[in-house]
């Protein structure tokens, strides 16, 4: 977040002050109140500032790549995840290939007849599985996937920076979204590089308007 010049002012005069009230911060400034309040509002959202009815306002300590850290640690996976793109178990080899490519994605999830997670495809099954002058259209996807419980995975509640941890660990390119129930494993979501790549520069931008 880019502060404005009477900001970094509010910031410093409460930072010699605090605790302080908005009257005496706006008579330091010579402004009036009404003035000085959307400014206060922005500082004490963004958690530059902190207030207290009856005492005033006082400097949190924080900088801003602090604030940021903080931010980012709140971020949850439900909030980010995209819809998630599964074959059937019994799909052929070269119908994943072609799915693959149409939705322009990295992993596929491989789902049963109940919809419920049983495996993970990657670029790199695909490839292993067409090499040679075997017969794709005839060899199933369960064949060659990576079958639960070897798959990393991730829950709508985890927080995003620990699926962004699991990605950069296991040097994947995405993770289903899983919800549990007695059955089995839903899958409901989807986060990926792409995913993480995406909020941390929205973030980053919309810091710096």
């Amino acid at each position: 977040m880019e502060l404005s010049n009477r900001q970094e002012q509010i910031i410093s005069i409460v930072k010699e002050n605090g605790p302080i009230t908005g009257e005496n911060i706006a008579d330091e400034l010579n402004l009036t109140r009404a003035t000085l309040r959307p400014d206060l509002a922005i500082l004490t959202m963004a958690g530059f500032l902190d207030a207290r009815p009856r005492v005033g306002y006082f400097y949190t300590g924080k900088t801003g790549m602090e604030l940021l850290t903080e931010k980012i640690k709140q971020f949850k996976v439900y909030e980010y995840q995209s819809v998630p793109i599964v074959v059937k178990e019994n799909a052929s080899v070269y119908d994943a290939i072609s799915t693959m490519f149409l939705e322009d994605v990295g992993t596929l999830f491989v789902v049963d007849q109940n919809s419920f997670l049983t495996g993970v495809l990657s670029r790199k099954d695909l490839l292993r599985a067409s090499i040679g002058n075997q017969e794709l259209n005839a060899i199933p996807v369960h064949i060659i996937m990576t079958r639960m419980p070897n798959i990393t995975v991730c829950y709508r509640n985890d927080l995003l920076i620990d699926a962004a941890k699991k990605l950069i660990d296991k040097q994947i390119d995405g993770l289903p979204v899983l919800k549990e129930s007695e059955k089995g494993f839903e899958i409901v979501g989807r986060i990926t590089k792409t995913t993480i790549t995406k909020v941390f520069v929205e973030l980053v931008m919309d810091e710096h308007l």
